[in-house]
């Protein structure tokens, strides 16, 4: 699921999908006016772009829940031929084992999720020196963002949940620009007067600029990491309640978290 280069929730790195911004949650970047006048892009052209990072996420859970009724059959019973991992799955989108295809729609639908904590200004800290283009101020925040209810969201008309979690977006809150193309399919080489990713903004790494400021590294990867054990959790109560007969759900649970399914799920 989540090795160091060729899990599921690496996918969304390999290939184009390197360049869609959406993926990653890039390209959602504002200033309020007291911070730069005149910033190129709308609190809601930045909001746009943060609901377009949402909605690929609430399609891929959607397909996942689609995805684990391969996992057993009608009465509940583990199909080993779909649950076997013995050979590495592809990643590749196309026909394979159900257990591939959840795991492949999760990786697919978490990366842009985890990148999120990285990738903004949701839980760090501005460095101390004035905020502005090269220095976004910090929203320091230590909860799950809520505007990812991705479980909620998959239930509801698209209108209704975007219409929700635009309420839900902080007004200074930014992602970092990234020469990769937005919702719009626009493709920005040089980010110039925006809030750079590279630059200014992102904490993959311990090394880059953003994160040698306070704790800042740390506390993205404490929200990512909180923030996929609440989508971990959502999909298996989704599980439950979408496949109550025949402790389907249970058994489609158990078959996604043991290495020998067939044996550990009698």
């Amino acid at each position: 699921m989540a090795d160091a280069h060729n899990g599921a929730i690496n996918a969304n790195d390999r290939g184009g999908y390197f360049l869609l911004g959406p993926l990653h949650c890039d390209n959602a970047d504002y200033l309020a006016p007291r911070y730069v006048e005149d910033y190129p892009r709308s609190r809601d052209e930045a909001t746009t772009e943060l609901l377009a990072c949402i909605r690929t996420s609430v399609a891929r859970f959607r397909s996942a829940v689609r995805a684990a009724d391969g996992l057993v059959d009608v009465h509940g019973t583990v199909r080993a031929d779909q649950s076997d991992l013995s050979s590495h799955c592809t990643w590749k989108e196309t026909p394979d084992r159900a257990k591939c295809e959840v795991l492949e729609q999760l990786g697919r639908g978490w990366h842009q999720l985890q990148d999120f904590y990285s990738h903004s200004n949701w839980s760090d800290q501005a460095a101390p020196v004035p905020v502005g283009l090269a220095d976004p101020p910090g929203l320091a925040r230590t909860d799950v963002a809520p505007f990812f209810d991705i479980r909620r969201y998959s239930t509801m008309k698209d209108a209704d949940w975007t219409r929700d979690a635009r309420t839900r977006i902080p007004v200074d809150l930014t992602t970092g620009c990234y020469s990769d193309f937005d919702s719009t399919g626009v493709k920005d080489d040089d980010c110039a007067g925006r809030v750079a990713h590279n630059r200014d903004l992102n904490k993959d790494t311990a090394a880059s600029a953003r994160s040698k400021t306070g704790d800042n590294f740390s506390h993205a990867i404490s929200g990512a990491t909180a923030e996929i054990t609440r989508q971990w959790n959502d999909f298996k109560a989704e599980l439950l309640k979408t496949y109550p007969d025949d402790r389907r759900g249970e058994q489609m649970i158990c078959a996604l978290v043991h290495d020998d399914p067939r044996s550990s799920c009698p």
